[in-house]
């Protein structure tokens, strides 16, 4: 299987509202929530949706009620609009790494597996781990450790690396993993997967590129149009919770008198929504999943 969709079916009932109306799949990857979502859209309805894997264009489905983009969704607003469409009932996002991306040892998204330094979610930008990994200076390395991974250790990290790069170029995720070698096997697995998601961030610019999606999905959204994120990480989720909450991302809001702000949406559910012990068990990569879902006031 491409991916396992996580949430499938709480994700889509709390997203689709209006069988006529038009949605948006952020995140393609093999279809699953598309799929879910044109079952429960009539004739009338309409899904477009985004990936810019071109892997996942393959799984493109043959539904006239369909349309694949092959774009980042930070280019969501511009995109629609090339398709004459200003506003949706209804915009998805399922956040990270799909299955297909991890199991293909050679994107090197995976701490499994030895593969190249790459990590780029999509493959035409010039960007990718290698570039991170032996050209950013110490400063940067750790800043990104830090803030990404959040990595206590950020700085010695930094360190080890760029010492290790001016006698030997970093190539492969082995070649990386070999310079923590020192690390107490307790703590390996965890101590990885925070780097590994630390470099991948920056490679993808994911957070900027998330930030930019949630603001235009609040532009484009109808009065009453669902906004639903299902995200993996607490960098992820707090940008998610803030936004949905009152419609920034730090700081806070402008009060008046009586202490009110004005918000940006209702949410479903004051609480995250995560997967039940059965799909935890059915699909491991669902057990940090939380989904939030807010309408557009």
């Amino acid at each position: 299987m491409y991916h396992n969709p996580v949430l499938l079916k709480q994700s889509v009932d709390d997203l689709v509202t209006n069988p006529d109306g038009i949605y948006v799949d952020c995140t393609f990857g093999g279809g699953g929530h598309s799929r879910e979502i044109i079952e429960r859209l009539s004739e009338n309805g309409k899904l477009y949706a985004f990936d810019q894997d071109l892997d996942a264009l393959e799984n493109k489905l043959d539904n006239p009620k369909f349309t694949l983009i092959n774009q980042n969704f930070r280019f969501l607003e511009n995109s629609l609009l090339m398709y004459g469409v200003s506003q949706v009932d209804g915009i998805l996002a399922d956040l990270g790494v799909s299955s297909h991306q991890f199991d293909e040892a050679v994107r090197g998204f995976s701490t499994r597996s030895n593969a190249p330094l790459d990590m780029r979610m999509n493959i035409m930008q010039s960007l990718d781990a290698k570039k991170v990994i032996n050209d950013y200076d110490e400063e940067s390395l750790a800043d990104i450790f830090y803030y990404y991974g959040e990595l206590r250790e950020a700085r010695k990290l930094a360190r080890d690396i760029v010492h290790h790069r001016k006698n030997k170029t970093i190539e492969t995720t082995d070649d990386l993993k070999k310079l923590f070698s020192y690390l107490p096997p307790h703590k390996v697995n965890k101590f990885y997967a925070q780097l590994f998601q630390a470099i991948r961030i920056e490679v993808n610019q994911e957070l900027e590129v998330l930030k930019e999606m949630l603001v235009q999905s609040y532009k484009i959204l109808k009065p009453g149009g669902r906004l639903v994120v299902i995200s993996y990480h607490s960098l992820e989720d707090r940008l998610v919770k803030r936004f949905l909450k009152n419609g920034m991302f730090e700081g806070e809001p402008q009060r008046d008198i009586y202490g009110n702000y004005e918000k940006a949406f209702e949410l479903v559910k004051s609480k995250a929504i995560v997967p039940d012990d059965k799909e935890i068990e059915e699909n491991s990569r669902a057990r940090s999943a939380k989904m939030r879902t807010g309408i557009k006031i």
